[in-house]
């Protein structure tokens, strides 16, 4: 059983210092990473995306966290704001698009049709609310940046582990969930995560052969399992997590909580659904 602490397309509109340590498994991966740029004399391109649902309290503090070396693109993705999200994001110099359509995967969709016009080597995907630490992208990135991986997962399951998560910051809802979900994936797929935390980075070219469609809560696990399917190289690092700014759309509230767990177990059956009948 393999573990996955891990190994230019269109996007449709519609269908620190911590003690870290590095799970690599190297297991053979159909993409090829010799086209990424990864020569320490070459920069890559960097796009980060960060979704973004009335969080103008929280996006300046992610903006200006972003370390700056990194010479990034910052798409957000101003999800129908009902608050200033757009204007501040757009003040801290970030690239801003609307999407009408609520939902997580649509943000993460629409920001990825503009990404497209930068030509990325690499994506990063950010969560608003301040409860990641944007400084620790550079951790995401490395693994890519020497051509190891082709997605990278900052788990807060392993951060928990040293240390690294604020009290009440993952709540138990979150914990169960993640819990159950990696589980199942490393039952059908024979591939280990700890998390489905939405900080992560992946290159372009990865990103780009899972062919993403999901619209809402079933994005961040819908990237796991087809990256499963298709034998990437995942890696898994522990990251902090802290308490958010503001309450959350999703483990806040008991719809959300009842509608994102739903989503995430059915975008996982349908996955295996599809694998059986493709085995026949």
């Amino acid at each position: 059983m393999a573990d996955c602490h891990a190994g230019r397309c269109l996007f449709s509109p519609k269908p620190s210092s911590y003690f870290c340590f590095l799970y690599i498994f190297p297991h053979f991966s159909p993409l090829l990473i010799t086209t990424l740029n990864t020569s320490p004399n070459l920069t890559p391109r960097i796009v980060i995306i960060i979704p973004a649902l009335n969080e103008e309290d929280s996006i300046g503090l992610v903006l200006s966290h972003i370390p700056k070396e990194l010479a990034a693109t910052v798409i957000v993705c101003d999800n129908a704001s009902q608050d200033r999200t757009g204007a501040v994001a757009a003040e801290f110099g970030a690239v801003v698009v609307p999407e009408e359509e609520r939902g997580y995967g649509a943000a993460c969709l629409r920001a990825l049709q503009e990404a497209n016009r930068y030509l990325p080597d690499m994506v990063v995907f950010l969560d608003a609310d301040y409860s990641d630490t944007p400084e620790e992208m550079m951790l995401l990135l490395e693994p890519l940046r020497r051509g190891e991986a082709d997605l990278v997962i900052g788990s807060r399951r392993l951060g928990m582990a040293v240390g690294m998560v604020e009290r009440g910051a993952l709540l138990p809802q979150a914990r169960f969930g993640n819990w159950l979900a990696t589980w199942l994936i490393r039952l059908i797929w024979g591939v280990r995560f700890t998390d489905l935390g939405p900080f992560r980075a992946i290159t372009w070219e990865a990103l780009e052969a899972l062919q993403m469609q999901d619209r809402n809560f079933g994005w961040t696990v819908e990237m796991q399992v087809k990256a499963a399917q298709q034998g990437f190289r995942c890696v898994e690092i522990p990251v902090s997590y802290r308490v958010r700014i503001g309450k959350s759309k999703i483990t806040g509230t008991l719809k959300g909580t009842v509608r994102a767990g739903y989503k995430i177990l059915w975008t996982i059956a349908v996955a295996a659904w599809r694998s059986m009948q493709y085995t026949k």
